[in-house]
Formats: structure tokens, C-alpha cells, sequence
């Protein structure tokens, strides 16, 4: 018998001793994915959307006398979520369905949202495109044009000039006092705090008509001053400062008092404190306030039509003359029974969406920086000061900075 051959040996061991028990082989790990979406998922809400909108459907058209497209997708959209809560119930637990359909519901809000916003901008793009189009939209103004003028002649370059200038003065006037406002209540306090509140929260719900009505009344009427971009930029300073006081006051108030803490352990004053640490740390926050108040601003028509007047000629000054500005020039002309000068209105709107996106997006890249993130002249700044410390120090300089004078007596 060869080697091979031989049978196994028992392990060796006292005699009498229990033979060690079998050892399971390790079982592989299951990972458990947390969130996502499952293939269950999108089949329930496949299934739930095409159940509802054919119930829907059979509703709307044999059983019951409705009609209108826009009752017909709420009773779709009920539809929908009922029966999307009872396939679930069919698959899951009472909570984890509840957890799904909120889910639903908040992801077909945001849908519903940006589906609005796309439906807006594609009716006033394919509304104003034919104006648009033709460069001289934004090289020209309308003094020399007349209403059954060709859409080659004529454009909105006095509006734009007019609507930069006037948010630009107006986000001058609004941001500073805005800002000094909210550090003023959430920083100093005092007896003054709360009538500063509350009539900045009853100047956000102030309608825009009145902030015309008062610059109309005490700049121009009782001061004697003409209607120009200046008063329209004074008129939009008392619709943004508000936005911007309460934004601000939150973001301000959303600063961690330990901060406040260290830089007065440190002996800084209270000014020191809110320059050098509050207001840094809650930049993120002051360019969202900035950015909304902009938002309530830009397209302002009726304390402007009440402050700037109306010209179809260029003016670039802002404290001479009439001066237009885009919300205007669309409420000029899109009422007009001219068909080239509703496509001007339609395409002045267009233009409005692309200064507002990009103003915010400036204003975004300009202050989106984290608290304590440095720019790229200071990180260069630091590396230039980190190659001089090394080469003094390889260079045998044991004293790369000089002592104070003190230190060297």
C-alpha cells in the first residue's frame, strides 16, 4: 500500500477527549443600502402614475361631467398618490410607506417646481426669440422706431442701462443699511430693538405701489426733485432694505456664541468682534440675503412707473431725465396691439431672466466662499512665505523674522 493509500490519521490527543466540534465556514457579509431608489420603487410609482391616469381618464370622460385640463391633473395627481399608498401597503410596512409616500410627494413638488419654471421660460423664450435674435435688440433704443418699424430696427439698450443702473444704486442704498439694521438688532440690542423689528417686518409686507407713493410724495413733490433712475433706485432701496434686514438678521443670529466668546476672551471689542468674526463667518448667509433682496427689486414695475417716468430714448445718467428700465419697457409694450412690439416686450423679459442669472451667479461666485476658506492671493500669498522660510532656513538664517526692538535689548 503506497502512501497515498494510507487512511487518515485521528488527531492526536488525551485519550477519552471529545473531538472538536465542526467549525462553520465565515459567512459572506450582506450589505444593507441605505436611501436610493430600488428597482420596487420606480415600478410602484410606474404603476401607481399609469393606474391613476387611466381611472382618471375613465372619470373625466364616461362617469363623471368634468372638463378643464387643469382639474383633470389634480384629480390625476390624488389619484396618484392613493394609489401609490395602496401598492405600497401591499409591499411594506405601515412605516416605511408613510416614509416613501412623503418622499413622493416632496419629489413631485420639486418636479412640479422646476416643470413651472422650464414651462415660464420656454413660452417667453419661443415669445421673444424672434426679436432677440437681431443683435441690434441690444445695441439700439427705440427713439428712432416706430411701432410697424421692422423687428431689425430698434431695441432695449436704453432699458438695460436703465435696469442696471437703478439695482445697482439700489443694492448701494438697501445692502448697507440692511446689514447695519440687523447687526443693530441681533449684536447691540437695547430698547430700541424692538420697534426697529417690527417696523421692519411691516415694511416686507409693504406693497410696492406704496414705496412709489412715498418717493413719489417726499423726493419728488415736496423736495422738487424730477423723475429720474435716482428716485426709481430710492423707490426700489425701500422694497430690498427690508428683505435684506430680516435675511440678515438670521444668518446673524445663526453664528455660534462661542465665537463671539473667544474673540472677546481674546480682547477684542465688540466691534472688532462683529467685523472680524461675525460678519466673515456669516458671509454665505449676507450674499443669500443680498441676492433676495435683488430678487424683490429687479422686477419692480409700479414704484418705478411712478418715479422714473418713461422715455424711448437713451439716457445713461441716473440724476438727469426720464430713465426706463426693463420691467417697464415690458409693461410698455407687450400691451401694445403691434405684433413687433410684443415680441420686444417678450424678448426684453428674456433678457431680464439672463441679468438676473447673471447678477446672482456673480454674486454667488463673489461671497459662496466657506467661513475660514482662503481665496487664491492668500493661499499664494502663504506659499511665497513658506519658500522664503525654507530657503532661510537651509541658508543657515536661524532668525527668518526680526525680533521686536524690545526682544533684541
Amino acid at each position: 500500500m503506497t502512501a497515498l493509500d494510507l487512511p487518515p490519521v485521528a488527531a492526536s490527543g488525551p485519550a477519552g477527549a471529545p473531538a472538536p466540534a465542526a467549525v462553520d465556514p465565515p459567512r459572506p457579509e450582506k450589505r444593507i443600502r441605505i436611501g436610493g431608489v430600488t428597482r420596487d420603487d420606480v415600478l410602484t410609482v410606474a404603476g401607481a402614475a399609469t393606474g391613476s391616469l387611466a381611472l382618471d381618464w375613465v372619470l373625466y370622460e364616461r362617469v363623471l361631467p368634468f372638463s378643464g385640463a387643469f382639474g383633470f391633473l389634480i384629480c390625476w395627481y390624488v389619484l396618484f398618490l392613493a394609489g401609490y399608498y395602496l401598492l405600497g401597503r401591499l409591499q411594506w410596512n405601515p412605516m416605511m410607506v408613510r416614509d416613501r409616500l412623503i418622499a413622493v410627494v416632496a419629489w413631485s413638488s420639486g418636479l412640479l417646481v422646476v416643470a413651472l419654471i422650464a414651462d415660464q421660460i420656454g413660452y417667453v423664450g419661443s415669445r421673444g426669440w424672434e426679436a432677440a435674435q437681431h443683435l441690434n435688440f441690444f445695441t439700439e433704443s427705440m427713439e428712432h422706431t416706430g411701432p410697424l418699424d421692422p423687428l431689425t430696427s430698434g431695441g432695449a439698450l436704453n432699458a438695460i442701462v436703465g435696469s442696471l443702473e437703478q439695482l445697482g444704486l439700489a443694492t448701494l442704498f438697501a445692502v448697507p443699511l440692511g446689514i447695519a439694521a440687523a447687526v443693530f438688532m441681533s449684536e447691540v440690542g437695547g430698547r430700541l430693538a424692538r420697534p426697529v423689528r417690527t417696523l421692519v417686518e411691516a415694511m416686507t409686507a409693504l406693497p410696492s405701489i406704496v414705496a412709489g407713493l412715498f418717493i413719489l410724495g417726499v423726493v419728488i413733490i415736496t423736495f422738487g426733485f424730477e423723475k429720474s433712475g435716482l428716485a426709481a433706485s430710492l423707490a426700489l432701496t425701500v422694497m430690498m432694505m427690508p428683505i435684506v434686514t430680516r435675511a440678515a438678521e438670521v444668518v446673524i443670529r445663526l453664528v455660534p456664541g462661542t465665537l463671539r466668546e473667544a474673540s472677546y476672551a481674546l480682547g477684542g471689542s465688540q466691534w472688532r468682534t462683529v467685523w472680524n468674526v461675525v460678519l466673515p463667518t456669516a458671509r454665505p448667509g449676507l450674499v443669500t440675503a443680498v441676492v433676495l433682496g435683488m430678487a424683490r427689486g429687479v422686477g419692480e414695475t409700479s414704484p418705478v412707473l411712478l418715479t422714473s417716468g418713461f422715455t424711448s430714448q437713451f439716457n445713461g445718467s441716473p440724476v438727469d431725465g426720464h430713465q426706463v428700465s426693463l420691467p417697464l419697457y415690458i409693461w410698455n409694450y407687450v400691451k401694445q396691439p403691434y405684433d413687433g412690439m410684443i415680441a420686444r416686450g417678450f424678448a426684453a423679459g428674456l433678457t431680464l431672466m439672463g441679468v438676473v442669472l447673471i447678477l446672482f451667479v456673480t454674486a454667488r461666485v463673489l461671497g459662496g466662499r466657506r467661513p475660514g476658506q482662503l481665496t487664491r492671493a492668500q493661499k499664494r500669498r502663504i506659499d511665497r512665505e513658506a519658500r522664503r522660510l525654507r530657503a532661510a532656513a537651509a541658508g543657515g538664517v536661524a532668525r527668518p523674522y526680526p525680533l521686536p526692538p524690545r526682544a533684541e535689548r
